[in-house]
């Protein structure tokens, strides 16, 4: 069997630990500064006359209606723009500005049935929901970072010194970067050499993972010819699979490339330069 082949073999079939599905502090910090405004805005609930109650609401505090947007699960700092009826593309927020755009807003989301029927009973248990579904695009982030964890771990363990998220700024004379700064996830130092480390988990795959072991191929490139420095990459998950012929082409142009099954030959490869 060829070593690549043996690399796809090894390949974890996940990472994710339960914490991995749902960061629900962060769900709690989200919500929490508007938990007032969702508050005044329940009193739409069950209101025929929506004009009425939104009238009602923006006579007492206009900026209640600001967060309307996440009740059909869009965020505010995403500057979203929509086609209005007379097929202008407008700001999403523009609706919030008057209590005409506002009722014109529920009604044309769907929300004014919503209301009307009772289909929730209290805004602010709607809105974690919506910001538990919302979080799952955060899971492969946290996939990294468990990652990060498990070979941080395995370094700690080995007893090797590391650093953590270092710019490539801290190397001034490698200068085949280029002026975009870049963030290693590992550096370690031996007296043979420094090595820049990359690591990544994927769970899944997708376009991304093409991408990714394109760009590391040429970051590797650009490293390696310096004799002094090397880039490694640590990187495991079965989502590869799906990319497994970019990850090959990767194989054949960076010399280190780990999963977490032989990142202990990468440790004692380390040990071994540290008794030099």
């Amino acid at each position: 069997m060829s070593e690549f082949m043996q690399f796809l073999e090894q390949l974890a079939e996940t990472n994710a630990t339960l914490d991995y599905f749902t960061d629900f502090a962060k769900i709690r910090s989200n919500i929490k500064p508007i938990t007032i405004k969702l508050n005044q805005l329940n009193y739409l609930i069950g209101k025929n006359n929506l004009q009425e109650a939104v009238d009602d609401i923006y006579s007492e505090n206009p900026k209640a209606f600001e967060v309307l947007d996440i009740l059909i699960a869009v965020r505010k700092d995403k500057k979203s723009k929509v086609l209005n009826q007379q097929l202008q593309v407008v700001n999403l927020s523009s609706y919030f500005d008057s209590p005409k755009h506002i009722v014109q807003y529920i009604e044309q989301t769907g929300l004014a049935e919503v209301f009307k029927n009772k289909d929730i009973s209290n805004l602010v248990d709607y809105v974690f929901g919506i910001e538990v579904g919302l979080d799952t695009n955060a899971r492969k982030n946290r996939g990294g970072d468990n990652m990060s964890f498990a070979v941080a771990e395995q370094f700690r363990t080995a007893g090797i010194l590391f650093r953590q998220e270092v710019a490539n700024t801290v190397f001034p004379e490698i200068t085949s970067l280029g002026v975009d700064i870049k963030r290693f996830d590992f550096v370690i130092e031996t007296p043979v050499k420094t090595y820049l480390i990359e690591t990544n988990f994927y769970n899944v795959g997708g376009s991304k993972l093409n991408e990714v072991a394109r760009a590391y191929s040429d970051i590797a490139l650009k490293i390696n010819c310096y004799p002094n420095y090397e880039f490694v990459w640590i990187t495991d998950g079965r989502g590869w699979l799906s990319a497994k012929n970019k990850l090959k082409e990767a194989f054949g142009v960076i010399p280190s490339i780990y999963n977490l099954t032989t990142l202990n030959q990468f440790i004692q490869k380390i040990k071994d330069e540290n008794l030099q």
